[in-house]
This record gives structure tokens, C-alpha cells and sequence, in this order.
């Protein structure tokens, strides 16, 4: 799979979560920040849309919004 490929995938992972919590990005600012961790609306919208950001920030999205476990 090409690297455009795999960041798709991870990009709708992190989505997919989202959506099945009902958890908006203005919501998950919150919840970022309630575990210590600074972001804006506009920066996770951009992070998203272009599919590209670091594992660490995905763990801690999944950690905010209370995800326990993956489907991959």
C-alpha cells in the first residue's frame, strides 16, 4: 500500500471513533484538554482532513474520548 493509502486509513480510523461516539472537534478540544494536551478546532480539522499527524496524537484522541479498544 502506498504511504497516501495507509494515512486514509488511519484518517477514517480516527473519524470512524468519532463519529461512533458523536464526539465533534470541538468536543474533542475539550476533551484533549481535559487530559492536558492543547489543540484547537482548526488545527484537528486540518490534522484530519489531510490525514496526517503523529501516532502519539492519535493515542491521545483515543484516550480522550474513552476509546478502549480498535477495530482495525
Amino acid at each position: 500500500m502506498a504511504d497516501t493509502e495507509w494515512e486514509a486509513k488511519v484518517k477514517g480510523l480516527l473519524k470512524g471513533e468519532l463519529k461512533r461516539r458523536n464526539v465533534s472537534y470541538n468536543q474533542l478540544v475539550e476533551k484533549l484538554a481535559e487530559i492536558g494536551v492543547s489543540e484547537t478546532e482548526p488545527n484537528i480539522r486540518n490534522k484530519l482532513a489531510r490525514g496526517k499527524f503523529t501516532a502519539v496524537f492519535l493515542i491521545q484522541c483515543l484516550v480522550a474520548i474513552g476509546a478502549q479498544d480498535l477495530r482495525l
